[in-house]
């Protein structure tokens, strides 16, 4: 047998080379693969946010649906039918939620009403604020400190300039901004009849649908698995979100009461917002801190009084998130801070504040499918919060070594 020269091997044919032997030629990159993934992506993002009119009602009403099924389930269980059952839960649902709204409607129009005045009462007490520590400053380091102006000098300061053009701002934009608010609340209307609709046809035919889709599938451990990712989903969204809702209702409560001691006025409206808003991680309790701090500068004149009821919100938000939480969620349905502050980033980017809402039980849902399919393991890894400590890299991959060399061995 001749021997070929080493350069000739790369022009040999594959078949020409020994099975066992030879050099082992690379696998091949298939950059079209990826770039097709990441154009279709790049098309789910934009399907995503273009179509939110439509899936944000569809997506509210599927949480929903995982939350209540288990209600319908044991009514028919006492022989109420599904739609009789569906029925009961859906106006129990809009009854609760009418009843909380005609209840908060009133202190939320004086306070809507109040809003130009408000905003005007913040530049105020800001440039006031702003001027005393100024002359503060310069009591302190000696320095001159401008007199007061008398006659129409002092009745005009050149401070009030800037307040005036804004207030007639606000004032100009007043009915732009009534009518932007007004075409939202048309939409929002239009977004919940749209939910409870489609949440009261998903509760009545649930039992139906999962039946047919289960004898759709053609092999039994295939109907096994499905039935039971379906059923581990929708305990873990209503486990999560029953135990969320609980927790949120005792941060009302603790806020009503602490509002009402501090003297803000409406203490109901307040602890209600701030329950609601603790839905959102991390954003919510900000966004209510933020509200409650306004509120406090325009009701108070003192600063210890101002910043008293945005401090009594975010000590009841650390209790409740260090000691509350823990207990009733549980460490089994614990998920990463770092999952759960780029999902609501995510889904409040694409859906708004409804996204940011939703965000978390999509969470949950997408951490109950990785966590049953051995391929998406890691991404399970990632979404669930572990209070276990981590090992150190050198261990790892100290482990890692001691594995393949018993391997090769």
């Amino acid at each position: 047998m001749s021997t070929l020269p080493v350069n000739r091997v790369d022009s040999l044919p594959a078949d020409a080379l020994p099975p066992g032997g030879g050099l082992a030629s690379p696998t091949p990159v298939r950059w079209g693969d990826g770039a097709l993934v990441g154009l279709f992506a790049i098309a789910l993002i934009g399907l995503l946010k273009a179509a939110s009119a439509v899936l944000v009602p569809i997506s509210a009403a599927l949480v929903l649906t995982f939350v209540f099924a288990p209600v319908v389930r044991r009514l028919r269980r006492h022989g109420i039918h599904e739609a009789a059952g569906a029925g009961i839960v859906v106006v129990a649902l809009i009854a609760t939620t009418l009843l909380a709204f005609s209840s908060l409607a009133g202190p939320a129009t004086q306070w809507w009403e109040r809003a130009p005045t408000t905003l005007a009462q913040l530049m105020d007490r800001f440039d006031h604020l702003r001027i005393g520590s100024r002359n503060e400053g310069q009591r302190e380091t000696g320095g001159p400190i401008p007199p007061a102006r008398s006659g129409a000098a002092s009745a005009t300061p050149p401070q009030a300039l800037p307040s005036d053009s804004i207030k007639e701002q606000l004032a100009t934009e007043g009915v732009a901004l009534t009518r932007v608010v007004i075409g939202r609340l048309l939409f929002f209307c239009v977004s919940a009849a749209a939910t409870v609709i489609l949440l009261y046809f998903l509760l009545a035919s649930e039992h139906w649908v999962v039946s047919r889709s289960v004898e759709a599938i053609p092999r039994r451990r295939s109907r096994a698995l499905f039935l039971g990712g379906l059923r581990s989903v929708q305990r873990e969204i209503s486990h999560f979100l029953s135990s969320l809702a609980l927790v949120n209702f005792g941060v009302g409560l603790a806020m009503i009461v602490a509002t009402w001691w501090l003297g803000l006025p409406n203490p109901v409206l307040w602890g209600t917002v701030s329950g609601a808003l603790n839905f959102i991680p991390y954003l919510g309790p900000i966004i209510a801190s933020a509200l409650l701090l306004m509120a406090g500068i325009v009701t108070f004149d003192t600063l210890p009084a101002m910043m008293a009821p945005a401090a009594a919100l975010l000590i009841v938000h650390g209790i409740e998130s260090n000691f509350i939480s823990p207990f009733f969620v549980g460490k089994r349905l614990s998920l990463s801070p770092v999952s759960m502050c780029l999902s609501v980033m995510c889904w409040g980017w694409l859906w708004g504040m409804a996204g940011a809402v939703m965000a978390v039980p999509i969470l949950v849902a997408a951490r109950a499918v990785c966590k049953r399919r051995r391929s998406l393991r890691l991404w399970h890894v990632y979404m669930e919060g572990s209070v276990r400590p981590a090992s150190s890299l050198r261990a790892l991959l100290r482990g890692k070594h001691r594995a393949e060399t018993q391997r090769l061995a």
